[in-house]
């Protein structure tokens, strides 16, 4: 078979293309874009562990002009191996604690019933342009200390650096400009900030440049890059894909309407059955034997993750929705060294988000007319989900 990210038919429902790579090759090359792909559960948990052979230093995009030494610039320490990714991981771990994490719920929540009371006898609305797309942008904004005039274009930006279009098999134009802005702002921003600190995580770390070797200014560039378009991005798609999920599963549904603390389950088994990130890349340092195939050093291994989270060795009935589930071996946050720094706070919004938005719409139900998918090489979920507000 033929597989590639770029390819429309991917994008559109990647899971039977990934059963089939298991079933055919799960260890699999393409030589046209040279690169390989491994979709069972077991090797791809262990490129996510072993990170002295499966390398990050050239980042995580199968974009070539995204990929690279110089991939960091992107990526922050996504784009490093240990120790340098430790040590800066532990440095940027001091101030996106979970005790900080934590304290954010009550303003996440008035984030939310802020945004969600607006909708109340709407009638109806778009799901990702009226709530799923605003909140996240809301917290990352205000970690960062970025004014409300100022998210929309962020976001905006941040869209148009994971979109491609039909045959765009790399970086487009718009991307590059998209990154610039955002990096150019940032580079304002914190001027502003060095000059006028707040109680913000941005500050804090602005704090910290003359203390520490590993962290100067385009590594913070770098980091706020990172988390802008991370933090929006993967949330954004988390809430559109639960809430665009539960409502073709009535009997799921049921279980949430009857008790309430079943949102978390909501929450995991959504980003287990059709994670934000599909794929991610990685870069071979030695020869790897995997069954009787060897990927050469030097080798772009793509590793993925929606593949893996559907694998029938791992979870029983894989493509069903199930509230019930286990869904501890689930890599929607990877593993290991890499493992997500914001999970906790990804996992926290989308509870509380998922939490207030059944109290006020509990028969919501998705117009599927109108249904727009983001078209990206690694990103899952929809660009428009048109819902009528019963």
């Amino acid at each position: 078979m033929e597989f590639s990210p770029y390819a429309y038919e991917f994008h559109e429902d990647p899971y039977p293309i990934y059963k089939q790579l298991r079933e055919e090759a799960p260890v699999y090359y393409n030589p046209k874009e040279d690169f390989w792909a491994l979709s069972r559960h077991r090797d791809v948990i262990a490129g996510f562990k072993d990170t002295d052979r499966f390398s990050n230093s050239h980042g995580v995009s199968v974009d070539p002009s995204a990929a690279g030494p110089a991939a960091r610039v992107g990526t922050s320490f996504l784009g490093m191996d240990p120790p340098e990714h430790t040590s800066f991981r532990s440095l940027i771990s001091k101030t996106f604690t979970p005790r900080r994490v934590s304290a954010l719920e009550p303003r996440i929540r008035e984030l939310t019933i802020e945004h969600l009371d607006r909708l109340v006898g709407a009638g109806d609305c778009d799901a990702i342009n009226d709530f799923a797309g605003l909140l996240p942008m809301d917290v990352i904004s205000e970690m960062f200390a970025v004014p409300r005039e100022d998210r929309a274009e962020l976001r905006r930006h941040s869209d148009i650096l994971v979109h491609r279009e039909q045959g765009e098999n790399d970086l487009p134009p718009t991307a590059g400009i998209a990154f610039g802005e955002i990096r150019q702002y940032f580079q304002d921003h914190i001027k502003k900030l060095r000059a006028n600190p707040g109680e913000d995580l941005l500050s804090s770390m602005i704090a910290m440049i003359p203390e520490h070797d590993i962290l100067n200014e385009e590594e913070l560039l770098s980091f706020c890059n990172l988390l802008i378009v991370a933090g929006n991005e993967t949330t954004t798609k988390l809430l559109g894909n639960a809430l665009y999920w539960l409502s073709l599963n009535p009997g799921e549904r049921q279980k949430v309407h009857e008790d309430a603390k079943r949102i978390p389950d909501w929450v995991e088994e959504t980003l287990r059955y059709d994670n934000s990130t599909q794929l991610l890349m990685r870069l071979m340092l030695e020869d790897v034997k995997i069954d009787d195939i060897t990927i050469p050093a030097q080798s772009r291994v793509v590793l993925l993750v929606g593949a893996a989270n559907r694998d029938p060795e791992v979870f029983e009935r894989p493509d069903e929705y199930d509230l019930d589930r286990d869904k501890t071996a689930s890599l929607a946050f990877g593993r290991g060294a890499h493992f997500c720094l914001g999970a906790s706070l990804a996992r926290m919004e989308g509870v509380v988000a998922l939490e207030e938005w059944i109290k006020r719409f509990p028969d919501y139900a998705v117009d599927p007319s109108g249904i727009e998918r983001v078209h990206s090489v690694n990103v899952r979920g929809f660009a428009k989900l048109p819902i009528r507000l019963t």
